[in-house]
């Protein structure tokens, strides 16, 4: 590395957030970027380490040190040739991971680990600033024409993929925009849309057809896909939404947390929509699931206004400190308190929802809870128990339900006739990503279920060669860890 004694010389330094009362007046992003000094220094930090097992935390096998080394020596273009290299949007997951890669970071062992999700942002927006990701339209077609389905991380991953293979690749998204879960799922606080945008512009340059409003199934025909094209890439995500069927389930103030996400972010880039307006302003909410989209849902109830804002987890409460049976570098399910539970949350953990209660108009009114406990046993699932008496009230006018996903849509599968997994997610093979449909393949959510963004992206690259292998025989796209080799 270019700064061996780097790691005792600096110490860890993230970007400072705006202030609370300032970030909740609007949905922009807030973070305030370091100096490039700064940045340099904690380039300076990831050590020489022998064997960097951040390359196995990364779903991507990103070339993290090489590219940290450039940044500390400030070779910016050569870092994002680099970045580039295995990470077809750095812009998103340098934003929006919550990387795997710093837990496994040798440095982290007895230390902070080093920023690598900070310094990937900033390398990718430095190459957007300077004018250096520019399209890259293949020198040769293939005359084979590929359909992506679904335009969010594993879609667009696929598609860019495929895109450099010389296929004609389109994509196709039932929403009015493209992105999927980026698009309609993240909040603009988190990832304002304008950074998906220039994305898309680069992919359209590079002879990329994107057709929205097309959702396959309903308004495009199966039969008519298979007819056009050569291979199909089924990439819809996990979005059917796991439900609270319990007592009262059906008061009117209960919604499904990505159906008020979703919404949210259409208000704020001024799409229309029909549904009921779903607004906190003013209202008691409880949001239901500890997990990023719970997360999310209190960042958002809050810049509604809302009156107070609440946030259930069934889990026990996790330590701050890695946990002693989760040792380095496997991801440690640790405390992880995001930006949003710093704007204003009462957190409960160990608590589950009894029944809920409603008006005789049927408007929601409260709930009601009791704490629970796991049981652990050798060799067996831990069982989770009730604790006797301890049933309590909560008063509440609005719920967000923030309890994952439970596999794919059932249009595709049913109009498709694909088979899925004990989960319901679509079978597909590990070593092919092949259906058990003829050319058909699936790869990010909807193959493997509910996961992060630098997974879709990965199982997007991932499907990408072997769709291209399954077309021309062998594929010099890349697969995990590998930089990108264009057709000769």
């Amino acid at each position: 590395m270019g700064k061996i004694t780097g790691f005792l010389e600096y110490q860890r330094e993230v970007e400072p957030y705006q202030p609370v009362k300032e970030r909740l007046k609007n949905y922009k992003e807030f973070t305030e970027k370091l100096p490039e000094e700064n940045l340099k220094h904690q380039g300076a930090r990831c050590m020489d380490c022998g064997i960097p097992f951040c390359h196995s935390g990364c779903p991507l096998g990103n070339l993290i040190p090489d590219f940290n080394d450039k940044v500390y020596k400030g070779k910016w273009k050569e870092a994002a040739e680099i970045l580039h290299a295995t990470n077809n949007f750095p812009e998103f997951t340098g934003r929006l991971c919550p990387a795997p890669c710093e837990e496994a970071c040798v440095l982290g062992i007895n230390e902070d680990p080093v920023t690598i999700e900070n310094i990937e942002k900033n390398i990718v927006e430095e190459a957007f600033k300077n004018g250096w990701v520019k399209p890259r339209p293949p020198k040769v077609r293939t005359g084979k024409k590929v359909a992506v389905i679904g335009s969010g991380p594993a879609g667009l991953a696929a598609a860019q993929q495929l895109n450099r293979a010389g296929h004609h690749v389109t994509v196709y998204e039932r929403d009015q925009k493209v992105g999927g879960l980026l698009r309609y799922g993240i909040p603009d606080f988190k990832l304002e849309k304008h950074i998906i945008d220039r994305r898309v512009e680069v992919m359209e340059a590079e002879g990329i057809q994107f057709q929205t409003n097309s959702h396959v199934g309903e308004n495009i025909l199966v039969k008519d896909l298979k007819k056009e094209y050569d291979a199909i890439v089924l990439c819809g995500g996990a979005t059917k939404r796991r439900g609270l069927p319990i007592e009262g389930s059906d008061a009117k103030g209960i919604y499904q947390a990505m159906d008020f996400l979703k919404q949210n972010n259409q208000r704020v880039s001024g799409e229309v929509f029909e549904e009921e307006a779903l607004l906190a302003k003013g209202k008691k909410v409880i949001v239901i699931g500890g997990g990023d989209t719970g997360s999310d849902c209190i960042g958002t109830s809050n810049r509604h206004g809302a009156k107070s804002v609440t946030n259930f987890e069934i889990m026990h409460k996790p330590t701050i400190e890695r946990p002693v049976d989760q040792p380095w570098p496997y991801w440690p399910m640790r405390l992880r308190t995001s930006s949003s539970h710093k704007e204003g949350v009462e957190r409960v953990f160990s608590i589950s929802t009894k029944r809920f209660k409603k008006d005789k108009k049927g408007n929601l009114t409260g709930l009601v809870t009791c704490e629970v406990e796991w049981i652990n046993k050798p060799g067996q699932r831990p069982v989770l128990q009730e604790v006797p008496n301890t049933e309590k009230e909560w008063e509440c006018d609005m719920v967000l339900l923030a309890l994952g996903f439970v596999g794919s849509e059932d249009t595709l599968v049913d109009k498709f006739g694909l088979e899925t997994d004990m989960r319901t997610n679509v079978k597909a093979g590990e070593n092919n990503y092949q259906t058990n449909v003829a050319k058909v393949f699936a790869a990010g959510d909807m193959r493997r279920g509910q996961s992060l963004i630098v997974w879709a992206i990965s199982e997007g690259r991932q499907a990408a060669h072997h769709v291209d292998a399954f077309l021309m025989g062998t594929s010099y796209l890349p697969l995990k860890g590998d930089g990108d080799l264009p057709r000769v």
